[in-house]
């Protein structure tokens, strides 16, 4: 097997009508970068603005309606030209493209999440050749098939539904629409003989303390069908011990299948349930000479993987199991990290799992409005730990069955399917988003009549092809999904479910009306950082109704919805500094509250996704990282509420206030626990200490004697009545402290913040420590309002009287002690309490 890289001097240019085409773009040809996009080599060439600033994306639609053709010249090394096959690997062509080879048609391709292969040598001439591959208007497309199979439902403007493509590249609620073109993925000439693998799936068909299986599939491509092959693998673990089989593929055979066993495996788990070690498969195919042909190296792990779904007096469990025992899982949905999705390497993916695993999480969901990640994506998913959840890709549509799209859809499932079989950290598979949701609430039944829609794919043609190609992977048709189209899918005694009007219609309180079974979407929206918002908007527009600040709101009735329900808790604040912090601070609030209480559900809940972990430009959405990789203050939150050991105070349908001690590890926790009233003025209340023990992966409920959650409803003691506006409850056990208050902000007669500080540099690194005089809530540092590249050690930190922090970043900058300990760098809750 010899490979040779197409990755040299590729040229752009735009090609067919030239209606809409800036004159200085028509007819010029420019360099591109392969895999890129044409916005990118646009930019690159000075052609366009970048588009993720002020309101630039509104100059660049044009390029979603033009037709473009990349081109370059090669010569086919010789050693290449001697073997039995040439072929021209193209591993993502976005998207319906024409690949042409000296002037002569070499294949086409209508999906972006799907590789191709086209057979080259019968093309090829002595000295140079030219190959063109030309991309027609993805968005043209998509309503020339809508015309063509009949309309049906969608979100958003355009019928991304039509094509197979990257859904949010027609733009989402949190998306612009930048509709790309381009050589997406590598491109090269591959040559062969004989035969070669065209996929490897390692299936762990068990896997305890005693033993684990693996059964290592086989499919082949075969040139020559004539005479035997050998197939061979090796399974060695990181102490370089090695288990070794090998078997003969017959004559005119495609397939192979050897079994590795492994005596006292050591066991994949999430993380926080055990370690991750991984054993490097090495597959090897030779001919009968014994002459190697093709060869294949991967990290795998040893874990088994259920999905529980048994009936119980509930409704059913849905519970991910890994290695028999149930995951409670901790996590947020994954988007495309950016709208180029090229320009997402390796090191940016470390980076944001990273950011994952600081605040965390033990799981990912890939939403199916994105793509299939990247091989880099997973395999840092399995060094960490990070449970993965994949969607396939359909979002918030209703999609056609017929031909040719069914076929494009179940190559599409198939690749990926054996692709990722690989990956310990993927664990479920998903049919949709939210599609299923839509035919019954979202007006979608009689706009698609008898048509079909895409249940086929969620219910029948996804679900074979797991079971054929993975049956070791749970299956789930969508999310949400309550098990049966007889039930509602948002039957939260059943499968998973949605919880959205927490932000569409409602305040966040609403969530503890929800007991469900797996939460795997919810979420409330902010900002993003200042030294994000300032790169991206000019100055001049930094207010939130701007119109550059609305540009940056994808969302309908967004800032109506944000600001809504920044009134349930807050006056909107005259400045936009203080606008931001409390926008930001009643992000994180609101998915604290959704994410403790479906905790304190256990084991009725046993998972909490929230949405959304990142961003993919700058924008005002749900995410905890904004599109420039900068954390808002909710992932320092996220930090906190999915720890795994917390105490959380939450009201019961007895109108009673109970403290919850979740314990997700496996040791047993045990303490005194102290529960108390405290005065903003700090004078305590009727109070005392509880021992408690918390066994591994359990709940501990305490009941709070005193208190109900509505202030004075159970008391007109005055010693154990409540001032709803001046006391609240806590509860601490250790370091662990939660807090209840009997009103929103805006009523709350905070105290105005008293603290001393103290600024401390020392070369690069600032300390900030405040030490706290009365009690202060929700102390934020924000450091990227002084430096772009500064972040800070934590944010949204309380303090009671008598107690410091210590905020600490990095800076090459030096600053006046005056800007660090004043807003709107030092902000805290108390500045927006009831006004005297």
């Amino acid at each position: 097997m010899l490979q040779q890289q197409l990755q040299g001097a590729w040229s752009l240019k735009a090609v067919g009508p030239a209606a809409d085409v800036p004159a200085d773009v028509r007819d010029k040809t420019i360099p591109a970068t392969v895999p890129g996009c044409v916005h990118t080599d646009l930019m690159e060439a000075g052609l366009i603005d970048d588009p993720y600033l002020d309101r630039n994306e509104t100059k660049v639609a044009w390029i979603g309606r033009t037709d473009w053709r990349y081109g370059c010249s090669f010569t086919v090394d010789a050693a290449l030209l001697k073997l039995d096959r040439v072929v021209l690997v193209c591993e993502g062509l976005d998207t319906i493209a024409r690949v042409e080879v000296n002037g002569t048609l070499l294949g086409e391709s209508a999906d972006m999440h799907l590789p191709q292969r086209f057979d080259l040598k019968p093309l090829l001439i002595a000295g140079g050749n030219q190959l063109t591959i030309t991309f027609a208007s993805a968005l043209n497309y998509a309503e020339h098939m809508q015309k063509n199979l009949g309309e049906l439902p969608h979100v958003e403007k355009h019928p991304f539904n039509y094509i197979r493509k990257m859904a949010c590249n027609f733009g989402w609620d949190w998306g612009p629409a930048l509709i790309t073109a381009g050589i997406w993925q590598p491109i090269y000439i591959e040559a062969w003989n004989i035969a070669r693998l065209s996929s490897v799936r390692p299936l762990v068909m068990r896997a305890d303390s005693r033993s684990a299986v693996v059964d290592v599939m086989l499919d082949l491509e075969r040139y020559d069908t004539n005479g035997s092959l050998n197939f061979s693998a090796s399974l060695t673990d990181a102490e370089g011990q090695t288990i070794f089989q090998n078997t003969a593929i017959p004559a005119n055979t495609t397939r192979g299948q050897l079994k590795l066993e492994v005596s006292n495996p050591k066991l994949w788990w999430p993380r926080g349930h055990g370690a991750q070690p991984l054993y490097e498969l090495s597959v090897t195919l030779t001919g009968s000479a014994g002459l190697e042909l093709d060869s294949w190296k991967r990290k795998i792990g040893l874990r088994t993987v259920r999905l529980n779904t048994d009936s119980d007096s509930i409704g059913a469990q849905f519970t991910i199991e890994v290695n028999t025992k149930p995951i409670f899982c901790k996590g947020a949905n994954w988007i495309p990290d950016d709208c180029f999705p090229h320009r997402v390497d390796t090191l940016r993916y470390r980076r944001r799992l990273d950011q994952a695993v600081a605040a965390n999480m033990n799981m990912l969901r890939i939403w199916g409005g994105g793509i299939y990640e990247t091989e880099a994506f997973y395999s840092i998913c399995d060094e960490l730990g990070l449970m993965v959840w994949q969607d396939f890709l359909f979002a918030c549509a209703a999609y056609p069955e017929e031909e040719p799209y069914a076929a494009l859809v179940a190559a599409e499932a198939k690749h990926h399917v054996a692709r990722l079989s690989s990956h310990p950290s993927l664990v479920i598979w998903n049919g949709c988003n939210e599609n299923i949701w839509g035919y019954f609430d979202w007006n979608w039944k009689e706009k698609i009549g008898a048509r079909t829609w895409g249940l086929g794919f969620y219910t029948q043609m996804l679900p074979s092809i797991v079971k054929q190609l993975d049956p070791t992977r749970p299956y789930w048709p969508g999310s949400p999904y309550s098990g049966s189209m007889d039930r509602h899918p948002l039957d939260d005694r059943y499968g998973n479910t949605h919880v959205w009007d927490a932000w569409n219609q409602k305040d966040y309180s609403v969530y503890r009306e929800y007991s469900p079974r797996f939460c795997s979407e919810f979420g409330h929206q902010a900002p993003p950082t200042y030294a994000t918002l300032r790169h991206a908007v000019p100055v001049r527009h930094l207010s939130p109704d701007s119109p550059t600040m609305l540009h940056h709101q994808k969302a309908q009735g967004g800032n109506d919805k944000l600001h809504g329900r920044l009134t349930e808790h807050f006056e909107i604040p005259a400045g936009f500094d203080d606008w931001l912090y409390v926008t930001q601070l009643n992000q994180a609030r609101a998915v604290q509250t959704g994410v403790e209480w479906f905790r304190s559900r256990q084991p009725v809940c046993m998972g909490a996704l929230y949405w959304q972990l990142n961003d993919c430009w700058p924008v005002t959405s749900w995410a905890a990282i904004d599109g420039d990789g900068r954390p808002k203050p909710l992932w320092y939150a996220t930090r906190k509420f999915y720890a795994d050991r917390i105490v959380t105070i939450q009201p019961e349908v007895d109108g009673k206030l109970y403290a919850y001690i979740i314990n997700d590890t496996l040791e047993a926790w045990n303490g005194q626990l102290f529960l108390g009233k405290i005065n903003f003025n700090w004078t305590q209340g009727p109070g005392g200490w509880k021992t408690v023990f918390i066994p591994p992966r359990s709940v501990l409920q305490v009941p709070l004697a005193y208190y109900s959650k509505l202030a004075g409803q159970k008391s007109t003691d005055e010693e154990t009545k409540i001032h709803s506006n001046s006391e609240l409850i806590m509860v601490q056990l250790g370091q662990h402290r939660a807090f209840w208050y009997f009103d929103v902000d805006k009523n709350l007669a905070y105290p105005e913040a008293s603290f001393d500080t103290s600024v401390k540099a020392e070369g690069t690194k600032y300390s900030v420590t405040v030490t706290a005089k009365n009690f202060v809530r929700d102390l934020a540092l924000f450091a990227d309002r002084l430096d772009e590249h500064a972040v800070v050690n934590d944010q949204l930190v309380t303090l009671l009287p008598g107690e410091s922090f210590t905020f600490t970043f990095e800076s090459q900058k030096q600053f006046p002690e005056k800007a660090l300990t004043t807003p709107p760098v030092l902000q805290c809750a108390n500045r927006f309490g009831k006004k005297s």
